[in-house]
């Protein structure tokens, strides 16, 4: 099934009429630490363009968790990636990553690359997947995501520090990504009270 069709059946879901292009994948992975990463999971990977590249790209040592909700897209990934090592396609919510790190004994995640539409989601699930990803994200890890405009950064910024933004012209429509960082717990008890 193609991705316009599942964009117009689900477009909270898929957010964009067609994938992600190469060049915003690369933009995407560029302060990723491929070596010394344990853990990497993948939020809303859609047809699989950042997962090719993660995957050409990651040990096999690395687990890699990837969380896709829409049906059709879940088939297909875990057709195309069935044989790769520590690669798990989930038919899962983001939110739920706590209970896949237990189960492949992993206490925290190094990278989350998403792809998700927090334009177009529930503020409520946003919120959710969010706090989650805060919540196993390591200290040093990074948070990356992008976006169509900038209308969500104030959201991002209720969770993480925003190390990073860039912009890649090179995608249908252009993109911004966001390179985001886990705050000291001073630093958030600060942010809190100044609420």
């Amino acid at each position: 099934m193609s991705f316009i069709k599942q964009y117009f059946l689900h477009p909270r879901q898929v957010g964009a009429v067609k994938p992600s292009s190469k060049r915003l994948a690369k933009r995407m992975l560029h302060h990723v630490n491929f070596e010394k990463a344990r853990c990497i999971a993948e939020y809303g990977p859609g047809t699989g363009v950042f997962t090719d590249e993660i995957i050409r790209l990651k040990r096999d040592e690395t687990l890699f968790l990837i969380f896709e909700v829409n049906d059709s897209f879940c088939e297909i990934l875990k057709k195309k990636y069935e044989n790769v090592p520590n690669t798990h396609v989930i038919h899962d919510s983001a939110e739920h990553i706590g209970l896949y790190l237990c189960k492949y004994n992993v206490p925290k995640v190094n990278y989350v690359i998403s792809g998700l539409p927090f334009a177009s989601l529930p503020a409520e699930e946003s919120d959710r997947i969010l706090k989650e990803c805060r919540k196993y994200l390591s200290t040093r890890g990074l948070f990356i995501t992008f976006q169509y405009t900038l209308l969500k950064v104030k959201l991002f910024q209720q969770y993480f520090a925003i190390a990073m933004v860039e912009r890649e012209n090179r995608n249908i429509p252009p993109a911004y990504v966001l390179n985001c960082r886990k705050r000291s717990k001073r630093k958030r008890s600060k942010r809190n009270k100044n609420k």
